[in-house]
């Protein structure tokens, strides 16, 4: 995914089910011809022809040409339920009360927010192809293609409230690093508090939002955004907007099952849950630091009521971020960061 302030159509001129289907019959990187689309899917050329259109919309690189048919600029595992759940340990399965992969969602957190909070040390995943609000830190939007991106949200019941709760996005900053490097993913770094970066572009992001009482379970709702192949158009339109996006493509990851990752991503997370259960930021914290983006870096931290510059240095044990300013060493628990030029 990557953030973003604008908004894309959604699929409404033509059925949201036939966009998928269209969708995953090109999802193989070959030409299908109109006329054999339309038979297959049992619906008017014209149909398959506004559905190609709304897939263009969606931010999809589509190709069409005469007497050859439609082709997606290259092939694309779709997402698919039953090959995650095939792909998972048997242990984070039976923890996994509930696996849902969907073509269009408003926003993956969302929904899985306004569900009954799953039984304690169980956990419910939502999977999208594509977002028409998905949504970032501070409200910002979060967009990507369909195909181009992982949007994953889990839910998690915590039996009583963890300590060191506001640092969960570091501990799943940590799992998903744990899950790229089992995919040759090895240089992931990790931007306070939730970026997932590559050198010093964005990869994507997390969102962890609360429901509790003053006692008694927390669930916890978490989103996961990963840019796998957004296109070309789509990184320069970022890049014109001041997004320093990319994603795995461009970063000259070879051909990669979504699936699979999928999978890593809710195994390493489940398992990071339990870790963070039993013993909070602790059993993470080394692994942070390891993948720190800002240590050392001049940096400003921006806050509600003042912008705070000095030097990263690193985090402490409960997850702040440690500042080095002119006035001596600060700590911040929220904020926004920019790293500022090196003087």
């Amino acid at each position: 995914m990557s953030d973003m302030a604008g908004q894309r159509p959604g699929a409404g001129e033509v059925g949201a089910s036939l966009v998928a289907r269209v969708f995953l019959h090109l999802s193989d990187g070959r030409f299908h011809s109109g006329e054999d689309l339309a038979n297959t899917l049992g619906v008017s050329r014209s149909a398959v022809w506004k559905a190609a259109r709304t897939l263009r919309s969606l931010g999809v690189t589509l190709h069409a040409v005469r007497n050859r048919g439609y082709r997606l600029a290259r092939p694309v595992e779709p997402l698919d339920a039953s090959r995650i759940r095939a792909a998972l340990p048997d242990d984070v399965n039976r923890r996994l009360r509930r696996l849902d992969v969907a073509w269009a969602v408003q926003s993956t957190n969302t929904m899985l927010f306004d569900r009954p909070n799953p039984a304690v040390g169980t956990s419910e995943a939502l999977l999208a192809e594509f977002q028409s609000a998905g949504r970032g830190r501070r409200g910002r939007s979060w967009l990507a293609p369909p195909g181009g991106a992982i949007c994953l949200s889990m839910s998690w019941t915590f039996p009583d409230m963890p300590r060191d709760l506001g640092a969960l996005g570091l501990a799943i900053g940590v799992c998903v690093r744990r899950a790229l490097a089992a995919h040759g993913v090895t240089d992931l770094r990790l931007k306070w508090p939730n970026d997932l970066l590559l050198g010093d572009r964005k990869l994507g992001g997390i969102l962890i939002e609360l429901r509790a009482e003053s006692s008694g379970p927390a669930c916890v709702v978490i989103g996961i955004g990963l840019n796998l192949s957004l296109g070309t158009q789509l990184l320069q339109q970022l890049e014109q907007m001041g997004v320093a996006a990319t994603d795995l493509a461009s970063a000259g990851v070879g051909e990669l099952s979504r699936n699979a990752l999928a999978a890593e991503l809710i195994a390493c997370c489940v398992e990071g849950l339990l870790e963070f259960e039993r013993g909070g930021l602790g059993p993470f914290v080394e692994e942070w630091r390891d993948a720190d983006a800002l240590l050392g870096r001049p940096i400003a931290v921006h806050c509600p009521d003042e912008v705070t510059r000095g030097i990263a240095r690193g985090i402490d044990l409960t997850g702040a971020l440690l500042v080095e300013t002119p006035q001596g060493l600060k700590k911040f628990i929220s904020g926004e960061v920019t790293v500022r030029p090196t003087p």
